[in-house]
């Protein structure tokens, strides 16, 4: 069985190479296998949940993430002169695990996993921007990706909040990430959705958990999380209260 778990909110853009198990990262109606020896890069600002699993064998999932932070991100835009030509509109995750220079770099990195030595600060700076010229050696159109500093822009919010419900993020962040600030985004939602944000979600929720239970026959242990709850018996309250019986009748 797997493990839900991770961030549902990457802040920075994330660099990742899997060393055992795998993992199923899901985003809006997309979901991403990565296996042991897969690398991707995960772009900022990007909602997603992740359910990781053991390999056979017993090895636990164990993987390295790079951030790529923005601070270092604008020296180098400053430093070396690389700024977005346009606004960066592909895949908001890219499999890189064809690339032999990152199979190599990251096989520089092992060393320092197995035996718990600590990379110094100026190390890891260095190898984060060796990171971050590979990826522009893969593809120089990448550079719109890393190098955009822009906020979050005012985006469609019905379509918005149908592909994200799931998450279990802030209101506040839900409305950065449409481009929205905290008291127009409920304004708008009621514009939209004639009801408050707390509510519709919880709703939408609760119907989404009911439709893999009875539809997909899912049982309740599987399905809570990936629908947006921090626990079963907070989630199996919340569905006796709005449907009138407990989900595991519909198991």
């Amino acid at each position: 069985m797997g493990h839900w778990g991770g961030e549902e909110l990457s802040g920075d853009h994330v660099l990742a190479f899997r060393i055992s198990g795998e993992s199923r990262t899901f985003i809006g109606e997309k979901m991403y296998l990565l296996k042991p020896g897969s690398i991707g890069l995960l772009r900022k600002n990007t909602l997603y949940k992740m359910v990781t699993f053991p390999q056979p064998d017993g090895r636990p999932f164990q993987t390295i993430a790079i951030y790529l932070g923005q601070d270092l991100l604008k020296r180098i835009s400053t430093q070396d002169t690389i700024v977005a030509d346009v606004p960066y509109t592909g895949e908001p995750a890219i499999d890189l695990s064809q690339d032999i220079f990152l199979k190599g770099f990251f096989d520089s990195l092992m060393p320092y996993f197995t035996s718990g030595v600590s990379l110094n600060q100026g190390l890891a700076e260095l190898k984060t921007r060796e990171a971050i010229s590979l990826l522009l050696q893969h593809n120089s159109r990448l550079k719109n990706l890393l190098f955009d500093f822009s906020e979050p822009f005012k985006i469609d919010l019905g379509a918005f909040m149908a592909q994200n419900f799931i998450y279990h993020i802030p209101l506040a962040q839900f409305a950065r990430l449409s481009g929205r600030s905290l008291t127009t985004f409920k304004r708008d939602f009621k514009k939209v959705f004639d009801d408050a944000p707390e509510r519709w979600i919880r709703r939408k929720r609760l119907e989404r958990a009911h439709e893999l239970i009875a539809g997909k026959k899912q049982s309740p242990v599987q399905v809570y999380a990936e629908v947006g709850f921090e626990s079963l018996s907070h989630f199996s309250f919340a569905f006796k209260q709005h449907f009138g019986y407990n989900p595991s009748e519909l198991d």
